[in-house]
């Protein structure tokens, strides 16, 4: 029995504008700074024509890669809502794979923005296998205090009291042709931080203390006995163990080096064995799903987007590799020697694209 689980952080799968750029520079579309615009009227006119203009395009995109990544159960990052959902599963997605997706779970999370992580799910794997949800639970109200991971290191301003999660723990009970499968879909904190330093270092303590949050849940789940329980950790986690360093420009070509042994959040789902980050069975340079630039002195490849099996997952496939799913990637994004692909129509240079982070799916046979 198989069935196909992927992850994809959509970006900004939104129903509503964001004006906030008329007063903030650094919420502003870089293409309305090329204009004068003298009111805020004028602004809000200018930026929902703008967006509704390229919206179009984007969310074609995303329905190709997701209908590429062919999965029976879809875990998705940066949703803003149900009804976001279901507009675009009606009006895109629909269009690209049929009517498969009748499931779908969100809970509102904690992100300031509003975005979620939600999961789509056929009724039946592709080879007739009934997909059941016996209980979804969200994990959003889970504090800092309730499970002892309060640290000065989260920053200034945090307290005990704070959620853990900045989206969420989204955990779904399955069974698949008959067989439990427990999924925790999650989105990390961002690598954004405040003030000066490294973002991510700043950043990585909190992001280390919704992975231990994680890890408490499931162990907590299978009663102490988490190497023999059925489970799987996916979404974008903005951390990485590793990453290839981009040197080079278009007119002098690019070198490709990968930087490994990187402290990470990650480390705490990695350590002893807890748990496999499945994406390690793929090339040191085949495993990105990013691409991150600040010119030419600053850019890289790098893993965000996880799979993550536990040992007795992963014992049961050791010849399951992950795809990642690169068309809809913009061509600026360098691509290593033999990785290119041909781009999905209409894919521009920085946008549109189907999102900047690229699908995963990974195929799996439950014990």
């Amino acid at each position: 029995m198989t069935v196909r689980i992927a992850t994809f952080n959509i970006e900004n799968l939104i129903t509503r504008f964001d004006f906030t750029g008329y007063r903030n520079q650094l919420r502003s579309d870089r293409v309305l700074k090329l204009f004068d615009i003298k009111s805020e009227g004028l602004y809000h006119q200018l930026e929902a024509a703008r967006i509704v203009a390229a919206t179009d395009d984007t969310r074609q995109m995303s329905a190709l890669a997701i209908a590429d990544a062919a999965a029976d159960i879809l875990c998705l990052q940066e949703v803003d809502s149900m009804e976001a959902l279901q507009a675009f599963e009606y009006g895109y997605l629909f269009r690209m794979v049929g009517s498969g997706y009748r499931q779908k779970y969100l809970v509102e999370g904690n992100d300031s923005r509003g975005i979620d992580v939600a999961v789509l799910m056929r009724e039946e794997t592709r080879f007739g296998e009934k997909i059941e949800v016996r209980d979804v639970t969200s994990h959003s109200a889970l504090t800092y205090h309730d499970l002892g991971l309060y640290s000065v290191d989260l920053g200034p301003g945090v307290k005990p009291q704070d959620k853990i999660f900045k989206r969420d723990c989204l955990e779904l009970d399955l069974r698949i042709g008959g067989r439990p499968l427990r999924l925790y879909v999650v989105h990390f904190k961002s690598m954004t931080g405040r003030g000066e330093g490294d973002g991510r270092e700043l950043t990585r303590p909190v992001r280390e203390a919704e992975a231990r949050a994680v890890r408490h849940i499931i162990e907590n789940q299978c009663g102490g006995r988490a190497d023999r329980c059925n489970f799987m950790i996916c979404g974008d986690m903005n951390d990485y163990q590793e990453r290839v360093e981009v040197i080079g420009d278009r007119s002098s070509g690019f070198r490709f080096v990968v930087r490994d042994g990187l402290k990470s959040a990650l480390d705490v789902f990695s350590a002893d064995g807890f748990a496999e980050n499945v994406m390690n069975r793929r090339d040191a340079l085949d495993r990105w799903t990013l691409y991150h630039a600040r010119g030419p002195e600053e850019q890289h490849l790098c893993q965000l987007d996880y799979v993550w099996l536990s040992p007795a997952l992963a014992a049961a496939n050791p010849l399951a590799v992950p795809n990642i799913i690169r068309a809809g990637q913009p061509f600026r994004t360098p691509f290593p020697p033999g990785q290119e692909v041909d781009r999905y129509p209409r894919t521009g240079w920085d946008r549109p694209k189907a999102s900047d982070h690229c699908p995963v799916a990974i195929s799996l046979h439950l014990p």
